[in-house]
Parts: C-alpha cells; structure tokens; sequence
C-alpha cells in the first residue's frame, strides 16, 4: 500500500492559528512567535531600551552638540558657548597633532591587537589545545590574570618593570639605567597591550579550534603534511569566521584603549599619544571641551568605518559557504568540509588526503 501524499486536513475552524501565534498589524512577517502580544513585549524591551538611551543615545547626542559649539572648561565660553557649526571639524581635519596620534593609533592596533594579540593568542591556544592537566590549567590562569587584574595594577606593576633606577628589566638585561619608557614609549605599550589582551584571543580561538573535526587533522597527519599546511589548509577554513570576529573586537578595543596613558601619559613629547590620550588631553587637559567632542565623533566615524568592513567581509563569506554547501548537498557527500567529499581543503595537501 502506497504511504498517503497529502498533509492531513487542520481540525480547526479556516482563518484559526496555533494557539500562541499570533500577529501583530504589521502583515505575515509580523508574526508573534512567543505568543507574548504587543504591550507585553513592549513591557520586556523597555529596560533596556531605556538603558540604551540614557547611556548611549544621549550622550552620542550631547557629544553632536557639544561638537558644533566652543564650549570650554573655564572662561567666557564655559558660561555662554557659542555655536561654530563645522569649524572644529575643519580644525580637527586639519591639525597636525590629531595626523600624529591617528597614525599612531594605527601603529597600536596593528602591532598589539591585530598581530600580537591575534597570532600570540593563537599560537596559545593551539599549543594547548591538546594538553591536559596542570600544564594546561597553570597556563591558562596566568594569561587570564593578566586579562581579570585591574588595569590601574597592571600599569604599576610595568612601570617597575621598566622603571629607569631600579627596573626588574635592566637588572635581568643588566642594562642599569636604560629609560625604556623614555626611549622606546610606543612599543611599551605595544608589548603592554599585547600581554594583558592575549587571553581574549586565546579563548576565542581555543574554542574554535575545539570544533576542528579532529577526522581532518588526522587526515592531514597522516598525510604528513607540515604544521603550516595543517594551519592553512584543515584549520583556518573552519576557523575564519572567529578570526574576522577577534579581530573586529580587539581592534574596536585597541582603537579606544585608555590604558596605556597610565603608563606614558601620551609623553615623551606625545610620542605614544594615541586617538584615546589625545581626546583627553585636548578635552579635560586644555579644557577645549568642544573641539574635544569633535575629536570623539571623528573617532566613532573611524570605528564605523572599520565595523562597516568587518561586516562587508563577513558578508562576502556568507554566499561562498552557502555555495560550498549546496555543492556538497548536490553531490551527496557532506555539506561542507567533510573527510569523504569536498574537505576542508581547496587543493592543499592536507586537503586532498581528507578527500
């Protein structure tokens, strides 16, 4: 007897929803999944909306205005600000000093977040991601430790590293004397950074190389395929999508960083100031408190526009693994990256032996 074709026919009344669907008056895509209703819903999000406002909204708005005017700390202008519309913008455009601190805002985030921060917490992360035991668990705390102290420690505790009489760094090197601060400030903090945000990295990435099919390092082991083919060809396919989101992350922090003024002051000669110590020095140092606010918006412009390629390359790898996806669906192997079809691989040695 053949099995029956057709859905069997709804007992309820035409025009009838499940019980706890319904719809709000926006049309079919409004469809009220968690069957809550409108003023319940509403009731949910209003905390946080509300937070939101108070917290970001406003403040984002008071920074426009006060941006657009020549308010300052002390002074005539405390008292009566005047609006200027986009002359601080042109000032800050054209300013020297803001040029200086954005390239080496730049130096920072590339040499502490996208590169030392992103390949050191890598490396960790797949060194351990084999290790059990104490090995593992004393590694991992001291990389946390550096992350969970508080920032206001962890500037003390470099600047005795580093400190000119005394130093525990000269005494190790036997460098007495050797102003490291004075003479090297921005790979300082460079190194600074690099050592208290590694752990994010190595978390971040010791879990998405946990969801590695461990069939394709096999594969590629037996194979005999190097550390680096390993990397390239089994791994890094799997793991993409975490590293565009480590480093969208470490780099919008980096970028906003305030720390390493705790340990330079932006000195010597605004040698290490950066986007962050520049805003509070113009800001609250020279009481410029509208052109600072120019400077912070400038600064969220930057930050869009890295969020922006972040998205546009997260958007460009979404149709490329949808694709890979219907072509293992339509060969009838494994959807994407499986050891029997297609692999993790675009031609690789550890590639072609997973095929």
């Amino acid at each position: 007897m053949a099995p029956p074709t057709s859905r069997p026919a709804d007992p309820r009344p035409p025009g009838r929803r499940p019980p706890g669907r319904r719809r709000f008056g926006g049309g079919a895509a409004a469809e009220d999944a968690a069957g809550l209703g409108r003023g319940r819903a509403a009731a949910f999000v209003a905390p946080a909306l509300v937070l939101i406002a108070v917290f970001l909204v406003f403040p984002a708005l008071w920074t426009l205005y006060l941006g657009a005017t020549d308010y300052r700390l002390t002074g005539v202008a405390a008292s009566d600000p005047s609006f200027v519309g986009v002359d601080n913008y042109r000032r800050v455009l054209g300013d020297g000093r803001f040029h200086r601190s954005l390239w080496l805002t730049l130096q920072f985030v590339a040499g502490s977040a996208v590169l030392g921060q992103t390949l050191l917490g890598f490396a960790v992360a797949w060194v351990m991601r084999d290790r059990r035991g104490p090995l593992r668990r004393l590694v991992e705390g001291l990389v946390l430790l550096a992350w969970i102290l508080p920032s206001s420690v962890i500037a003390f505790l470099w600047i005795a590293l580093l400190d000119r009489d005394g130093g525990t760094l000269n005494a190790l090197l036997g460098t007495p004397g050797t102003a490291w601060l004075l003479d090297h400030p921005m790979a300082c903090i460079v190194v600074f950074n690099i050592w208290r945000g590694t752990a994010f990295s190595m978390m971040l990435y010791g879990a998405a190389i946990g969801n590695v099919p461990p069939s394709h390092l096999e594969t590629a082991r037996l194979a005999g395929a190097s550390t680096l083919q390993t990397l390239r060809d089994a791994v890094f396919p799997q793991v993409r999508g975490h590293v565009l989101t480590s480093l969208l992350l470490v780099g919008l922090w980096t970028f906003n960083d305030f720390t390493p003024f705790l340990i330079t002051a932006g000195g010597p000669d605004g040698r290490s100031e950066i986007m962050s110590v520049y805003v509070y020095r113009t800001a609250l140092g020279d009481g410029r408190l509208g052109f600072g606010a120019a400077v912070s918006l400038v600064m969220l412009l930057i930050n869009l526009a890295i969020a922006l390629v972040y998205l546009r390359a997260l958007r460009d790898r979404e149709p490329a693994r949808a694709g890979r996806s219907r072509g293992g669906r339509s060969r009838g192997g494994p959807t994407r990256g499986g050891p029997t079809r297609g692999g993790p691989t675009r031609g690789g040695r550890a590639g072609r032996a997973a095929a």
